[in-house]
């Protein structure tokens, strides 16, 4: 009876720690279960549906050759100022300053001129005094002729020049001519006390103050015009062929530039190419053409462009010949030995030749040889070969 009651049931400690390894191992075994039940899922292999790529339409059309270069603008005219008589500073224009505009005939300065007109005074005085000299010859003249007539010799003939007088009545025709020259010297030195504008135009430099004295040939400034500009544009020799370069005398006018400044969207300013240099140089075959720009500081406009200073670095574009029945391609879009790829009306690659007629900054000219509406393939393909699947996003 004892040994009976000796067995007693578990205690509560061992039902804590058998009864969560029995849930685990019943969780276990259903976990096993249901992987074997499980069937395995058939393996389809993905779709190919093509390499996505981008492609433009190529079409046919006209297209105007753009040749690109730089240039400097420079004046088309530019002179120094050089007084033609000396003398004293008596009066400056207040535009006689680096960067003052003067319209054509406009006084720049005043020289003394005092002393020319004296000296006009003394040659108008000389030209009197040889009018009276020759008059009074002419007089002296006729009486001799009226003498050698009155007088009865046998075979006098005709009378000699010194009994005449012709010889002193050329005498003094010629000092009357030298009297009436030096007189219209005196005058135009007193015109050239003052020193006007050849042409409309700026001043770029001056070194001349009121009361200077100033000698005749020695330049006390530059000048340049504002009527024109020129820029020169180095280019390479064979874009030339490409651009209409007026020739000597010719009535057509040369190829329109359009011309901006590095990195400006504006409207810029129009030009137009008026002559070439006429070489090439030997060592970098660049040629070099002269681009006329009017009114290049729009005094006689209002445009937008602003002026168009000289010493200006500038971009140029020449508008050339019209090519016809020619694609435009980007240059992304040309490949190796000039082929281009194409897709197909299967949406497969095709690797075609291109007869390529001038390259430019960002598009190629070709030859119309693929067909009218062809899809150009301009996405680059690592491994690319013809035949190979293509779709695009749409």
């Amino acid at each position: 009876m004892n040994d009976l009651n000796s067995t007693s049931p578990p205690s509560g400690k061992a039902l804590k720690i058998i009864l969560p390894l029995l849930i685990l191992a019943l969780g276990v075994a259903g976990f096993w279960l249901l992987l074997k039940m499980k069937s395995k899922p058939e393996q389809q292999p993905p779709e190919f549906r093509g390499l996505l790529v981008e492609v433009s339409e190529l079409q046919a059309q006209p297209h105007q050759v753009q040749v690109r270069a730089t240039g400097t603008v420079q004046a088309e005219q530019e002179i120094a100022l050089v007084p033609e008589v000396s003398g004293k500073v008596a009066w400056l224009s207040p535009k006689l300053v680096n960067g003052g505009f003067f319209q054509a005939g406009e006084v720049l300065l005043k020289i003394e001129a005092d002393d020319f007109r004296l000296a006009v005074e003394r040659a108008r005085a000389e030209v009197a005094r040889a009018e009276v000299a020759l008059t009074s010859e002419q007089e002296r003249a006729k009486v001799a002729r009226q003498e050698w007539q009155r007088i009865d010799l046998p075979n006098k003939g005709e009378p000699g020049p010194l009994v005449t007088r012709e010889i002193q009545l050329q005498q003094e025709r010629a000092n009357l001519a030298a009297a009436q020259a030096a007189f219209k010297q005196s005058e135009l030195n007193l015109q050239r006390t003052e020193i006007r504008a050849p042409f409309n135009g700026r001043i770029r430099q001056e070194t001349v103050d009121l009361g200077q004295y100033l000698r005749a040939g020695t330049a006390f400034g530059s000048y340049a015009g504002t009527d024109r500009a020129e820029i020169m544009v180095p280019l390479a020799a064979e874009e030339l062929r490409w651009l209409q370069v007026p020739k000597p005398g010719a009535k057509r006018p040369g190829s329109v530039a359009r011309i901006s400044r590095p990195g400006e969207d504006g409207p810029g300013w129009q030009g137009t190419i008026v002559r070439s240099l006429g070489e090439i140089a030997p060592d970098s075959r660049m040629a070099t053409l002269v681009v006329a720009v009017d009114d290049p500081y729009q005094l006689q406009s209002s445009a937008a462009a602003g002026d168009l200073s000289q010493g200006t670095f500038v971009e140029v574009r020449l508008l050339g010949a019209t090519l016809e029945q020619v694609v435009e391609l980007p240059r992304r879009a040309l490949r190796e030995d000039n082929q281009v790829w194409v897709m197909d009306s299967e949406n497969r690659l095709r690797i075609l030749p291109l007869e390529v007629v001038r390259r430019e900054a960002e598009l190629v000219v070709a030859r119309a040889t693929l067909d009218e509406g062809a899809k150009l393939v301009v996405t680059p393909v690592a491994g690319a070969t013809d035949g190979l699947l293509l779709r695009t996003a749409d």
